[in-house]
């Protein structure tokens, strides 16, 4: 686990029938959450941010909600670029975008075994522990079932954001869904107090 320098039906609910509580922090995926995938990518000039990730991050923090991002980074252990690379695009990242609290990522291969690699909760427990949080107050948004598996295991909450890799039943399995990332906070975001929750099921991907 390496840092680079620098539920229920309603996604409002801070608990199943609970009044709407917004996440302690957000967590966020990487590669096809925050910008376009680029297999083992090794150079920032190929960074692309998606549509409605600066909007997205900029009503977090008017809402004084920290950050993170939380990245599987194989490559590294495949061999296929080093951790000064995965440094430098995850840097221009944090630029394009104006910083995030922290940022980890896990270089090992899948068959490492490690506590960290998503689908396991390593990486969301460290984000938490370095932003202060409960990591059970957190949320994490990504775009395939890894993502969604971590957070469950470690306590949390998820919105997986589908595109053009996310599988059927990835989709199917995941407890909130999202069209796109700038929807997903606005939902956490969620309605007043006193306010009725939105159900998930009036604004999640269609299936």
């Amino acid at each position: 686990m390496t840092e680079a320098p620098h539920d229920g039906a309603s996604l409002a609910d801070g608990r199943p029938g609970g009044r709407h509580e917004r996440p302690a922090a957000v967590l966020f995926d990487r590669d096809g959450t925050l910008i376009e995938d680029v297999p083992y990518n090794s150079d920032p000039r190929l960074v692309r941010i998606l549509p409605g990730v600066p909007e997205a991050l900029r009503l977090l923090r008017d809402a004084g909600i920290p950050t993170a991002v939380v990245s599987n980074q194989s490559g590294v252990g495949r061999g296929l670029l080093t951790e000064q690379q995965v440094r430098l695009v995850n840097a221009r990242v944090d630029d394009a975008l104006g910083g995030f609290g922290t940022w980890v990522y896990c270089p090992h291969r899948p068959d490492a075994g490690c506590h960290c690699r998503k689908p396991k909760p390593g990486l969301v427990i460290e984000a938490a522990r370095r932003l202060a949080v409960p990591a059970e107050k957190c949320v994490v948004i990504g775009d395939i079932g890894a993502d969604v598996l971590a957070a469950q295991a470690a306590g949390a909450r998820a919105v997986l954001v589908p595109n053009a890799v996310t599988r059927r039943e990835e989709i199917t399995a995941a407890p909130c869904t999202a069209p796109d990332v700038l929807t997903a906070v606005r939902q956490l975001l969620g309605p007043l107090p006193e306010a009725a929750p939105v159900v998930a099921e009036t604004w999640g991907w269609d299936r």
